[in-house]
């Protein structure tokens, strides 16, 4: 387990009160100046605010084993919260509408051997919680590396690990089960290719330190990684083992085109962190080439992929109006609305916008009807 000792050269601010922290273990503290043994406070919820205590609790061990079943669930839960609109949303989208597409992707798989729009419908539940229990491993094990803790204890105070709801120890333990867990879950559902093709790109990502040292390689983690959920989210969506996605040469060309997309585009999300990532170590696209550099190269690639995708499915001139229009309100935002609060909104707008990308191809279909 990493030395957390580092964190000692922190300030910690909750509410306003400064402390300086001396020795840290797991989210304990112990002053040396005292003598006493504290915790951070285990009640920081994801909006900053505390739930009756202040500061921190005194000798109180957040993770003991008489905390009742609703507070372990509720830690468990604030490792994905973060990454809901990112990962567990979209993914879940991508599953429905291509689902409901899928016929336009091959021509040897009859109509009527397919599920109906009811029958995908009624698998929504499957499809998220699908893609949030293999998402919930990999956040587990990010948020136990030692540069995350030291981000997340100025960013993201509430996650489970800085807030002392539990030890690194802990959450790597917890992330072995859960990994167990989600490949039964997905060989239960037919999706095991993409889910062990998850976990080794999480091992790329978080032990292997991919992410933090180049640009290249975290931009196409999270390209490939994309193209597994969606993937996976589709092959339960359509609830059969029976279809073998990536033998239909038409989604196989897709997926790739959502890869790249994502490879080319998802460092939108790191405009709004740069001050953690850089405080982290983490070599993202902005910290590389400079912020402003960062900003002309992503509106840049946002404008070639308002105008190819359309153009790669054939659609008409309006919906292919609507998503150009989208994509160039996100590029023009990155060009000009350059503080943290503002990059967060553009940062949801382009997960907007690859909501709409997700459904160009049942836009097609539709269109042919």
């Amino acid at each position: 387990m990493a030395n957390l000792s580092t964190l000692s050269k922190f300030p910690v601010r909750i509410q306003g009160i400064k402390r300086e922290s001396s020795r840290w273990n797991g989210g304990q503290r112990f002053d040396t100046t005292t003598g006493e043994l504290s915790v951070a406070s285990p009640l920081i919820s994801p909006g900053g605010r505390h739930d009756g205590i202040e500061g921190i609790s005194q000798c109180q061990p957040t993770t003991s084993p008489s905390k009742p079943l609703q507070y372990h669930l509720y830690s468990i839960w604030l490792f994905t919260f973060s990454d809901l609109k990112t990962i567990v949303g979209p993914k879940t989208v991508f599953g429905i509408l291509n689902a409901l597409a899928f016929p336009i992707f091959t021509s040897s798989t009859s109509p009527h051997s397919l599920p109906n729009l009811i029958q995908i419908l009624l698998r929504l539940p499957l499809i998220a919680f699908w893609a949030w229990i293999n998402l919930l491993p990999f956040a587990i094990c990010n948020q136990r590396q030692p540069g995350a803790l030291l981000e997340d204890q100025h960013n993201k105070p509430w996650r489970p690990l800085p807030s002392g709801r539990m030890t690194p120890t802990q959450a790597k333990r917890l992330a072995v089960c859960l990994y167990a867990v989600a490949c039964g879950v997905s060989a239960r559902l037919g999706s095991l290719p993409q889910c062990m093709a998850l976990v080794a790109l999480g091992l790329c990502y978080n032990e292997a330190g991919l992410a933090d040292s180049s640009c290249i390689a975290r931009n196409a983690i999270n390209g490939v990684g994309f193209a597994c959920y969606a993937a996976g989210a589709v092959e339960v969506a359509l609830g059969t083992t029976t279809l073998r996605l990536l033998q239909q040469p038409g989604f196989v060309r897709w997926l790739a085109v959502v890869a790249a997309v994502v490879f080319s585009t998802v460092q939108m999300q790191d405009f709004y962190d740069q001050r953690g990532d850089a405080l982290r170590g983490r070599r993202t696209v902005p910290l590389v080439v400079g912020d402003g550099a960062a900003r002309w190269l992503t509106a840049g690639l946002m404008a070639f992929w308002s105008v190819f995708c359309p153009w790669y499915w054939g659609l008409r001139l309006a919906p292919s109006a609507a998503f150009g229009v989208l994509g160039v309100v996100i590029l023009a935002r990155t060009l000009t609305k350059r503080s943290v609060e503002e990059d967060k909104k553009t940062f949801l707008a382009w997960n907007v916008w690859m909501a709409f990308l997700y459904a160009l191809p049942l836009t097609k279909l539709l269109s042919e009807r």
